[in-house]
């Protein structure tokens, strides 16, 4: 954690969420501290992508609340109560929350190098030269520093979510959320992700993550939360979950999936 503040990063509080009258996140608490990374695992269904969308306000909440470095997304509290932040103010808090999806949305009419400086461009109002110059840094850190000026039809699944990501970085996030960057890859593909992945985790790079892939969580987690029916189920410690689970929920799912 930052010896600057001893806020979380990412402070989730007994957020639920209802779709109708289905209840898909029923009370979910977690803290993300400054500089960890968080994998989140469970089953299809369990409320992992539901929670994501839910920090960066792409869904909205029933009740709870969510601060991200201390602020909370996508409300302001009046007398007790909470009232909807404006289009504008929401946008402002999404730019500081970096989201890598499972499909990349590149704009195919632009190159690797256009994705990237887009929105520091237009949202942040970089000169063209300093977003080319940040913009060409990101692609060599996500090993693509030779495919700039490539259109998204060029490159590979995998090169196209490593855009993505450089990309997600440009807007100098406070925190990198992905969610299962790599389910939609070929598996030979998955590993040059898996591995920018894990190097901004090692960096410092406060992020959460949404995941089938054990080893990654294995490797680049501090901590893992397990969860199922909209709910944490356990976490704890990467060698904990998936080697000493406390949970019989856990253990069965883990192995199913080992």
């Amino acid at each position: 954690m930052s010896a600057h503040s001893s806020q979380p990063m990412v402070d989730v509080q007994e957020v639920y969420k209802r779709f109708g009258q289905l209840e898909v996140l029923r009370g979910v608490s977690m803290k993300v501290e400054r500089g960890q990374t968080i994998v989140i695992i469970g089953p299809s269904g369990s409320g992992k992508s539901t929670l994501l969308r839910c920090i960066n306000h792409l869904e909205t909440i029933n009740s709870g609340h969510i601060f991200v470095d201390g602020h909370l997304i996508g409300y302001q509290e009046v007398d007790g109560a909470l009232k909807s932040l404006s289009g504008r103010a929401v946008a402002r808090q999404r730019a500081q929350i970096g989201m890598v999806f499972q499909h990349f949305n590149l704009f195919n009419h632009m190159t690797a190098l256009d994705n990237v400086i887009e929105a520091p461009i237009r949202v942040k109002g970089l000169s063209k030269r300093e977003a080319r110059e940040q913009g060409l840094a990101l692609l060599e850190k996500v090993g693509l520093a030779d495919r700039a000026h490539h259109y998204p039809v060029q490159l590979s699944g995998g090169q196209q979510q490593r855009v993505a990501i450089a990309r997600a970085l440009a807007m100098n996030p406070k925190v990198m959320m992905y969610d299962e960057a790599t389910s939609a890859l070929d598996p030979e593909l998955v590993g040059g992700v898996l591995e920018v992945m894990t190097e901004l985790a090692h960096e410092g790079m406060t992020g959460i993550v949404v995941t089938h892939e054990m080893g990654f969580a294995r490797e680049a987690a501090d901590d893992v939360i397990f969860m199922d029916g909209g709910v944490i189920v356990e976490e704890g410690k990467p060698d904990q979950v998936f080697d000493r689970p406390q949970q019989e929920r856990t253990r069965a799912f883990l192995r199913a999936i080992l």
